[in-house]
């Protein structure tokens, strides 16, 4: 899951989103996402499904390490 961070952050800049903008999307605090980017936080199953979802990606590109994302 070391990865997880930075797969986010790759997302939320490819969509030109804010931590605020997608923090309010997630209904989370934007600070959680930052701290979610920056490795110092980890989601809750909950956020993760949520954040798969809103992107439209898989869990496993979203969870494996080995895998990278695929953007649309």
């Amino acid at each position: 899951m070391k990865r997880f961070g930075e797969k986010l952050r790759m997302l939320r800049e490819h969509y030109g989103l804010s931590y605020r903008q997608l923090a309010a999307e997630l209904e989370v605090a934007h600070g959680h996402l930052a701290g979610i980017e920056s490795g110092a936080t980890r989601p809750s199953v909950d956020l993760i499904l949520r954040i798969a979802a809103y992107f439209e990606v898989s869990l496993d590109d979203l969870m494996l390490d080995e895998r990278n994302l695929r953007l649309k």
